[in-house]
């Protein structure tokens, strides 16, 4: 199974992500845990280049290009091997970012990013994907606290806002797939949802 982890930056996903492939390593299942973009040497390659706060002059399209370059290395090279091995990844961020960020977040033509996602990764969809829903001005907070922000950590208010709503939207469509998880609420009170779907999920599949 493929899991990913959604949502506005500063919103909990990675630390989500990161007790979830704990857990399900604790029960003996072959997990393996990466990022979107990065993981691979191309793609952190790409990713340092994406989060720099000194390229503020890259374009829109250069920028979904990049994500769907590393997403595409991420796919073929870790997560595809790992799958057909019959193991569980675990993404922090997969296609669905782009589409929030680049497709709502900057305002990029939908058609070409759902595109040029389906591209990168090689047609493959999660099984599963938990969004963190939070608050913006918590989710500032958060990331305040973490530390210097990064060149897309650092865009404006109504970009982030665009971005959330995007998620929200994602939640709505896909309710099979996109499950909305409420970040603001008490961390192990989440871990333990996050865990219970989880299983369910794979206890579902398990049956097909």
């Amino acid at each position: 199974m493929l899991i990913s982890f959604e949502g506005i930056d500063g919103s909990g996903k990675s630390t989500h992500a990161h007790r979830l492939a704990a857990y399900l390593k604790s029960q003996k299942y072959p997990v393996v845990i990466v990022r979107d973009p990065g993981t691979t040497k191309i793609g952190e390659a790409i990713r340092t280049i994406l989060l720099n706060n000194e390229f503020s002059e890259m374009y829109a399209r250069t920028e979904l290009l990049l994500y769907a370059a590393s997403r595409s290395q991420l796919v073929k090279e870790q997560i595809l091997p790992f799958l057909k091995d019959g193991g569980f990844v675990i993404t922090d961020r997969f296609y669905d970012s782009t589409t929030a960020y680049q497709g709502f977040g900057r305002s990029l033509d939908l058609n070409l990013v759902r595109q040029l996602n389906a591209i990168g990764a090689h047609g493959l969809v999660p099984h599963l994907t938990f969004i963190l829903d939070i608050d913006l001005k918590y989710a500032g907070e958060r990331l305040i606290n973490m530390g210097k922000a990064d060149r897309i950590e650092t865009e404006n208010i109504t970009f982030k806002q665009k971005v959330r709503q995007a998620y929200l939207e994602m939640a709505k469509t896909e309710p099979e797939r996109c499950i909305l998880i409420p970040a603001s609420r008490d961390i192990e009170e989440n871990t333990l949802a996050i865990r219970h779907i989880t299983l369910k999920k794979i206890h579902e599949t398990l049956k097909k």
